[in-house]
């Protein structure tokens, strides 16, 4: 019995691994949505591993895979935010993948999945707002002036004359794109890859 919890522990965690090393190279390919959001605020989907892993090995695993890549990030590309940013990548990526994971377990469907991604892209975006409002941003703003912050988000959108109007007209949109982006992108190469990582 031992052996065999043994054996499968050691295939949860070489399939977190490799769903890790494919997130943090999926970090590199990334990109601005200049029409919504200042361009130092970037959308990439490496939450697309850790939401594979969520649906084949369980909300924990895509959480786990969500931080590994982080830390991989800082560790082996170095971080321009002291952590900032991979704090906050970290942050909206469990909750997507983690809630989306909790109810794909309890409803083992197709739809339980469309559900799962649906919610969690709302919770991650309300998550993303307001820890964006109260920690990120105010930590970034060691590293760029908080009025600098927000002349940046003016200059895409002229309503933008506080860091909430910036949550509300720049946040929010950016990560219900990035929500539904990697939920689409999901949808399509589920099924076609998950055998590979199921246990």
């Amino acid at each position: 019995m031992n052996k065999v919890n043994s054996k499968s522990n050691t295939k949860v965690m070489s399939r977190i691994g490799m769903l890790s090393a494919v997130a943090f190279l999926l970090m590199f390919f990334e990109f601005p949505l200049t029409f919504i959001a200042p361009s130092f605020i970037k959308l990439d989907i490496s939450d697309l591993p850790a939401m594979v892993g969520a649906f084949t090995m369980g909300p924990v695993a895509g959480i786990i895979i969500s931080a590994v890549k982080n830390v991989l990030h800082i560790a082996l590309k170095g971080t321009s935010t002291g952590g900032v940013g991979e704090l906050s990548n970290f942050i909206i990526a469990s909750v997507l993948t983690g809630t989306a994971g909790i109810i794909y377990k309890r409803d083992n469907t197709f739809k339980g999945a469309i559900v799962g991604m649906l919610i969690g892209t709302v919770l991650m975006t309300i998550v993303a707002t307001i820890s964006n409002y109260f920690v990120i941003f105010p930590l970034y703003a060691n590293f760029m002036p908080m009025e600098a912050i927000i002349n940046a988000g003016k200059a895409v959108n002229s309503n933008i004359n506080s860091l909430w109007d910036m949550m509300i007209y720049s946040l929010v949109p950016f990560n219900l794109i990035k929500g539904f982006l990697v939920s689409i992108v999901t949808m399509f190469i589920y099924k076609k890859i998950s055998h590979l990582f199921r246990i």
